[in-house]
């Protein structure tokens, strides 16, 4: 089995956590590859790749969500389960803790683990004679919104060629269920479990009491355009992590990405048992003396 490795290196303990990884995989005779950003962080010298992961069998992340999702844009349609390893605040997508990431990993070497399959979008912008550029693979959200200073951009939205309708709002986003639990739920989306075949489209803090969240297909494919007076530059934000600038008269195509991102899980503990333990879900706890 080969394992890649990537992490945020902004954590001070990353380097003992990748110390014991690195006994853990001589002992259990795994392979081991690193991203380069964490060459530098290892006991010993780890065969390196850049921004093209060869062929592995398991990746595993040390971060928070963010460090996963990037992860995942990594390994997208290769097939590849994803070991979270949570040293950072809330780890919603995170498969396990710092201090138990070992026998996580003996579990995934046992095969004694599931997978979950989640869906994630791909997008690309396309001019008004039909060329394609910018295209990107996300696990959670995109994000059309304004460049620079908070202000109302007008946006048109099409749900398979049918026009939704003209929404000003501080922006839109698209989400997978997985992405549901992210902004768009900050923003008043709904929270989607991740096995509904479903996308979500959310308006942030719209200009319209009419406008709500829709859950949509997961078979859809949806556009997005800015809408007339052309004047603004608009935004493309990809898991919150990457943008590009989306020009007048362009729009961008989202739609489901055919392969699924694979999430190792270890355990029983299920889907509203991490939404009640990471997001606090129904917690009136500190009403019980009141």
């Amino acid at each position: 089995m080969k394992v890649a490795v990537v992490g945020n290196e902004r954590y001070e303990n990353l380097p003992q956590l990748l110390a014991r990884l690195h006994t853990r995989i001589s002992a259990l005779g795994l392979t081991l590859v690193t991203e380069r950003a964490l060459s530098d962080l290892w006991p010993s010298s780890v065969p390196e790749f850049d921004t093209t992961v060869p062929d592995i069998d398991l990746l595993i992340t040390f971060g928070g969500d963010g460090t996963l999702l990037r992860g995942a844009r990594l390994v997208a349609s290769r097939d590849v389960p994803i070991l979270g390893v949570n040293i950072g605040q809330v780890g919603f997508l995170t498969s396990t803790k710092a201090d138990q990431f070992e026998s996580a990993l003996d579990a995934v070497v046992r095969g004694d683990h599931c997978i979950e399959r989640r869906s994630a979008l791909e997008s690309c912008i396309v001019d008004e004679v039909g060329k394609e550029r910018a295209r990107s693979v996300v696990l959670n959200d995109i994000v059309v919104h304004k460049e620079g200073v908070a202000r109302v951009v007008r946006l048109t939205v099409w749900i398979d060629e049918e026009e939704v309708g003209q929404y000003s709002s501080d922006g839109i986003i698209v989400s997978t269920p997985t992405g549901s639990t992210a902004y768009s739920l900050s923003a008043g989306g709904p929270m989607v479990m991740p096995e509904v075949d479903a996308l979500i489209v959310t308006a942030i803090c719209p200009h319209a009491l009419a406008v709500r969240p829709l859950v949509v297909s997961g078979d859809a494919v949806i556009y997005l355009q800015q809408a007339p007076p052309l004047r603004d530059v608009v935004v493309l934000s990809y898991d919150g992590q990457l943008e590009s600038t989306l020009k007048p008269r362009e729009r961008v195509v989202v739609k489901r990405l055919k392969d699924a991102v694979k999430l190792v899980r270890i355990g029983r503990k299920g889907y509203f048992t991490r939404v009640r333990e990471k997001l606090q879900w129904g917690d009136l706890s500190d009403r019980e003396n009141a």
